[in-house]
């Protein structure tokens, strides 16, 4: 993997750090090991799902290889240290070295609007491809340290192709009036919502398989994997593919903690989330199919869109892009650069 410039600010750090380690470093005439230092990982995925499994199959096993031992990695899933804005805010604040959230810190610094612009790509395949592939991280990465110094972001992974779910009938984009979805904190979600007549709420994650099975809210937005690994299709009876959303999950660490280990240490570190996130975006490619057929065979309605859908869910969502562009003097450019990436 190449550096990027976020990655090489905490090497600068090293002069005066690289024998330091979690829990005291060697002292001078020891020829005791140095103790191991332990990474925890926090996310809110149930761990069937693309980004958590190449955590478990790539990051933490590559860094612990790599390292000969000495960074041990644990991993949280399912949102055991916390929900996503709590472990964002502990990551920054170093009560968790890592954490793979979504774009939580958007109404904080809104470029990572970028994670979930709508019909921003041609295909997942050039997602992939900007996120893992491109300049158009290493630029973001800077800014985002520039933004938030007690954080560095190290890759881009996938969320998911967002689609919507229901338990009232779902197969054509009138269907979406009246109805009440679940939508996270997110400006472009709530327009979305609101541009198709539909009405939207603010749930957390982890409430919201209640939230469907009360009916509090007849659906809700997320990607066929989401839907199946957070068992969603126990709650729900329609799913419309409307792919308006290639979304992303940021692999995130703690400054101060990586500052602290050594230019290998770091190196380990950067190479292991570019892996997991390469890694996590062919696991999620490859999962399309299998989870459209599980979603079947266990009892959902699935409509794919037609051309004519996907046209006018674009029409009917452009007062939101409208807003999205007129509000934010970097969205014109940004969305160019994305689209230009072959």
């Amino acid at each position: 993997m190449k550096l990027s410039k976020v990655c090489a600010v905490g090497l600068v750090a090293l002069c005066v750090a690289g024998s330091l380690y979690a829990g005291g470093g060697k002292q001078s005439g020891s020829t005791a090991a140095p103790k191991a230092i332990t990474i925890r990982v926090g996310d809110n995925w149930a761990d069937n799902t693309p980004m958590a499994m190449a955590i478990d199959q790539v990051f933490k096993p590559e860094i612990e290889k790599a390292s000969n031992g000495q960074l041990v990695v644990e991993v949280y899933h399912s949102g055991q240290l916390g929900n996503e804005a709590e472990l964002w805010n502990q990551v920054r604040n170093g009560t968790v070295e890592i954490t793979v959230p979504g774009s939580v810190m958007n109404t904080e610094w809104s470029p990572m609007l970028i994670s979930d612009w709508p019909f921003l790509y041609r295909d997942i395949q050039h997602a992939k491809k900007v996120w893992t592939d491109s300049d158009i991280p290493v630029q973001l990465n800077k800014e985002f340290h520039d933004k938030f110094p007690t954080t560095y972001l190290l890759s881009w992974g996938p969320n998911s192709a967002r689609t919507f779910t229901s338990n009232k009938p779902l197969t054509t984009p009138e269907d979406f009036q009246g109805q009440k979805f679940r939508m996270p904190s997110n400006e472009i979600h709530v327009g979305i919502t609101q541009d198709l007549g539909a009405s939207a709420q603010v749930i957390p994650l982890n409430e919201l398989f209640s939230a469907l099975e009360t009916g509090i809210v007849d659906g809700q937005d997320n990607g066929m994997v989401t839907v199946r690994g957070q068992g969603f299709y126990e709650v729900q009876k329609y799913l419309y593919e409307t792919n308006h959303i290639i979304a992303t999950l940021e692999i995130i660490v703690n400054a101060g903690f990586y500052d602290k280990l050594t230019a290998d240490q770091q190196k380990i570190l950067a190479d292991a989330a570019q892996s997991t996130a390469v890694k996590a975006w062919d696991l999620y490619i490859n999962s399309l199919d299998a989870d459209r057929q599980f979603l079947r065979d266990n009892g959902m309605t699935v409509t794919q869109t037609t051309p004519d859908d996907q046209a006018a869910i674009q029409q009917a969502i452009q007062p939101t892009l409208d807003k999205l562009f007129s509000k934010y003097d970097w969205a014109k450019g940004l969305t160019e650069r994305v689209k230009a990436v072959r």
